[in-house]
């Protein structure tokens, strides 16, 4: 009977504290943690534009009891407990992460009294969502791509050298952030075999780029090419340490060309070359943002008219940024840099280094694959540089296609390679959705992957990040038998009936269903065919193949009006949608500033938004925008 009582004195007793002095930090935040609602309603969560915000990860008490105070727009105040709080979580109302706590559970009783709380206190006139103060970005280490560039634009070489440092890995969607710009041993390594073959290129066959200012190894010589060098490689004007130190260098060898090789050696290792450093300071600011400018839209080093306007103070005079980037949006240099950003952004490594089942697909190879990455490009940048509206690049009824690529797709052949095709009238393919390069980078060896296709979507196209899955959780499907053969769709409903599953997959696996017609290399298929092939002891059976009906019946849930049934149909959806339109930007925004968006960026992402949708989603517009704002600064 005793522990009868205290059982039921734990039932009681606690809602009765939280009645008399509640308190959202200790009571109703760590039922969130438990029902891991902060995965979506994040920044850039799937439900990012809910009225649940969360605070950024690692706020303390106080931030927290004021976003426990900011739910007051989530309460009914003439009956708290039928308030959103708490009708959602509990999916008593429609709730796209499906229910994540049980109805009359402890955890349902903690909601209920912060909400009957709220309603007695009323609104806090004091809370705020405005963003903290950004923090400055310092360091960012030159990525291959860049490495590549500013070696071909600094010495002339042509080789390539970053093709053989260790490979780099991607961390929000894209290979430079900074974050993940450490220098480990390998790569140490590489910079200085690198360094020693460049400098020792540099000055065979004489000097062919014109390197050295005069021909006499006299000291003024020699420090007028470390003087000029430097300030190239460096990218900023040398201190006078660094002249004296690098002179000295030069002066080591009687040679001219001797001396500038270990300096040019010397320097390619340097943090000031293979890092681009930021001081802050008036007299380095111009600099900085001429190497800001020179990254972004041509992802290698200012060249000479950036520099002469940053030595003169022109960079920091309003409007001169804008004329050197749309100046910069005429070279091909922009459209080079352009493709490393889209070539990341759509992840073509997928593509490129992807194994097709041959027995399956025998026409898939590595020529093919490239093609794919091909038609993706030269598809954007057909959008891109005709000044066309980038949403077309989710619904747009036409391609570039190979004779094997309009084979893949069911279209006539085209009159030479890669030229322009356009789709029947009642195609289902549209845009980037149904481009082989989208549908093979997310599907498996020998079939397709609603789940990593509904998560692409998710993740690159809507900026919304899909929670993990929780530890231990079982990811395999049920097995398939010749008794009762099913579609990709019918074994994958598991995910939907198991509630550890659910909450996530129901975000991402009716995205991929609507893609279903798709095989795993983007051939259209009415049905999907299961085969069953015969085993070792079975040799002289021979192989059963069904072929079933597909459902593509597909849903984005979270946005309004998005139920679909082709690629076509989704297409229009994203294309519409302002969420889709804002990831367009953000996703130029990671890749240009070297990081992942913050509260604090908000103004700077909705401005470049409203350019960009202003100017009918000319991304050229969006470019000028963003250079603009990163330009000026974090």
């Amino acid at each position: 009977m005793t522990r009868v009582r205290e059982a039921i004195g734990v039932l009681f007793v606690v809602p009765v504290l939280w009645a008399a002095d509640p308190s959202f930090t200790g009571s109703v935040y760590p039922v969130f943690e438990k029902a891991n609602c902060r995965a979506c309603h994040a920044e850039n969560g799937v439900a990012s534009g809910s009225r649940l915000h969360f605070p950024a990860a690692g706020a303390d008490d106080k931030e927290l009891e004021a976003f426990g105070r900011r739910l007051y727009s989530l309460i009914n105040p003439a009956k708290p407990e039928d308030s959103l709080l708490v009708a959602k979580p509990t999916a008593k109302v429609k709730h796209t992460g499906g229910r994540v706590v049980r109805p009359e559970s402890p955890e349902e009783t903690a909601l209920v009294t912060w909400a009957r709380h709220l309603a007695r206190i009323g609104p806090d006139p004091d809370a705020t969502d405005a963003p903290v103060k950004a923090v400055r970005l310092a360091m960012r280490r030159l990525t291959h791509s860049q490495y590549n560039n500013t070696v071909r634009d600094l010495l002339g070489d042509q080789t390539g050298p970053a093709a053989q440092f260790p490979g780099e890995d991607f961390v929000n969607g894209f290979k430079n952030q900074s974050e993940a710009q450490s220098i480990p041993a390998l790569l140490a390594e590489a910079y200085g075999a690198a360094a020693e073959k460049l400098a020792r290129n540099a000055f065979r066959g004489g000097d062919p780029q014109g390197l050295l200012p005069c021909r006499e190894a006299t000291g003024a010589c020699r420090e007028a090419f470390v003087r000029r060098f430097g300030q190239r490689a460096f990218r900023r004007p040398l201190t006078a340490l660094e002249e004296q130190r690098y002179t000295a260098l030069a002066a080591r060898e009687q040679e001219l060309t001797a001396g500038a090789q270990l300096v040019i050696e010397a320097m390619l290792q340097s943090p000031s070359f293979l890092f681009r450093t930021e001081r802050g300071t008036p007299e380095s600011r111009p600099w900085e943002i001429a190497s800001r400018l020179s990254y972004f839209l041509w992802d290698t080093m200012p060249d000479e008219a950036l520099f002469e306007a940053a030595a003169g103070g022109k960079l920091t005079e309003p409007g001169e940024v804008e004329r050197q980037a749309r100046r910069m949006l005429r070279d091909a240099r922009a459209r080079t840099a352009t493709e490393e950003f889209v070539s990341q952004w759509l992840r073509f490594d997928r593509v490129l280094t992807a194994v097709k089942d041959r027995r399956q697909f025998p026409m898939f190879n590595t020529e093919t694959a490239w093609a794919m990455t091909e038609e993706t490009r030269l598809f954007l940048n057909s959008l891109i540089w005709s000044d066309a509206s980038f949403m077309d690049a989710f619904s747009a009824r036409y391609s570039f296609l190979t004779p094997d690529l309009a084979k893949l797709y069911g279209l006539p052949e085209p009159a030479e390679p890669f030229a322009r095709v356009e789709f029947p009238a009642a195609s289902e393919r549209a845009g980037l959705l149904g481009q082989a390069t989208f549908l093979s980078a997310t599907s498996k060896p020998a079939e397709t992957s609603p789940t990593a296709r509904g998560l692409f979507i998710r993740e690159q196209f809507l900026c919304q990040h899909v929670p993990d899955p929780p530890p231990g959780t079982n990811a395999n499907l049920p097995a398939l038998s010749e008794d009762r053969p099913m579609t990709t769709r019918e074994r994958l409903g598991v995910h939907l009936s198991n509630a550890s599953c659910a909450g996530c997959h129901r975000l991402i696996d009716p995205i991929g269903f609507g893609l279903e017609k798709f095989d795993a290399v983007g051939g259209l298929r009415e049905k999907q065919k299961v085969e069953f092939l015969a085993t070792r002891i079975e040799r002289d059976k021979k192989p059963v193949t069904f072929e079933l009906d597909l459902d593509t019946t597909g849903e984005i849930a979270g946005l309004p009006d998005a139920t679909f049934t082709t690629a076509r149909e989704m297409g229009g959806i994203l294309a519409a949608s302002p969420r889709c339109q804002e990831c367009v930007v953000k996703q130029v925004f990671r890749y240009g500033y070297g990081r992942m968006e913050t509260a604090a960026d908000r103004p700077v992402i909705q401005e470049a938004f409203e350019r960009f949708k202003t100017s009918g989603f000319r991304f050229q517009e969006l470019l000028v925008a963003l250079a603009k704002a990163h330009a000026g600064g974090e």
